[in-house]
């Protein structure tokens, strides 16, 4: 199992100050994310609220790896490593992680360099030089931002990761041959997704590839029905209207039935994203509990 963040999991707000206990939280969440052998955690907003010092400071020993491709200091030095490589169940991944675009308010002189261009050029040479199986991008950018990364990347990445928007649970989408995936929003679910990384060619969405098989049931259903409604019809233009329809289903039935057969299109490597709800059936660890209820009392407005 690969464990991964994609950011903005530190504060609740990218301005300092808001809490006073900010400090001793963030620093709890990243001792517990590092001891759940989380690997890699991209920097983004709201992670930046004290400054990239802090971070620097409190994730030192950990073996948890702060990402940012593009976030630079005034010198246009790189703050946080690009990249990381890892193998689990004997497959390669190479991670990269994305900072939002613009200067970064907490900390005079540290900018983030546009984030599309610096995660192509990272996962390209992730590709190239350590020829990883998989490249994942843990984009903590605006939605947008990662649709566009999906786009332009051509078979660069694999998969991207978004964090930003709060746009809680979704389903995995692909514009061209790099999936984006929601990642939920405020920690209160965990995204589990299961990849089989045999063949070539962009991941295909299980879940997407069963809908898909119901619909054709539904599709050859009505196709049925609409042909024995033209066989049964006795004028013209009942049946060209007839006619007209059943083209129509058809070419729907068409563009259905590849995605049924992903190896048509020449990929065999699949994906199934899930969502585990951190909800009152999830039994609390009792020590973490404690250690929390010190910085957040029960009944205080932030627990």
């Amino acid at each position: 199992m690969l464990v991964l963040d994609a950011g903005n999991a530190l504060f609740k707000s990218a301005a300092a100050g808001g809490d006073p206990k900010e400090k001793e939280r963030a620093a709890l969440l990243l001792e517990l994310m590092d001891g759940l052998g989380t690997t890699a955690m991209a920097v983004g907003t709201r992670d930046l609220t004290l400054g990239t010092d802090f971070l620097t400071r409190s994730s030192k020993g950990r073996k948890m790896k702060l990402l940012s491709a593009n976030l630079v200091d005034a010198a246009g030095k790189p703050l946080f490593p690009a990249s990381t490589v890892v193998t689990v169940g004997g497959v390669k991944f190479g991670l990269v992680g994305l900072s939002p675009e613009g200067p970064v308010s907490t900390q005079k002189g540290a900018v983030g360099k546009p984030p599309v261009p610096a995660a192509i050029t990272e996962s390209r040479r992730l590709r190239t030089q350590d020829k990883v199986d998989v490249v994942v991008v843990l984009a903590a950018v605006p939605y947008l931002e990662a649709v566009k990364l999906s786009q332009e990347a051509g078979n660069a990445v694999d998969l991207i990761l978004q964090s930003n928007d709060n746009r809680g649970q979704g389903t995995p989408q692909r514009n061209d041959f790099a999936t984006l995936v929601p990642t939920g929003e405020r920690g209160r679910e965990i995204g589990h997704l299961t990849l089989s990384v045999d063949g070539k060619g962009p991941f295909v969405d299980l879940s997407e590839t069963e809908r898909a098989q119901q619909n054709l049931k539904m599709l050859d259903a009505n196709l049925q029905q609409a042909r024995r409604s033209l066989a049964a019809a006795k004028d013209e233009r009942t049946r060209k209207s007839w006619e007209e329809t059943i083209a129509s289903v058809e070419a729907r039935r068409k563009a259905l039935a590849l995605q049924v057969e992903p190896g048509k299109q020449g990929s065999e490597r699949t994906l199934r994203l899930s969502y585990i709800a951190l909800g009152g059936n999830v039994q609390d660890d009792p020590e973490v509990k404690k250690r929390v209820e010190r910085i957040e009392p029960p009944g205080s407005a932030s627990h």
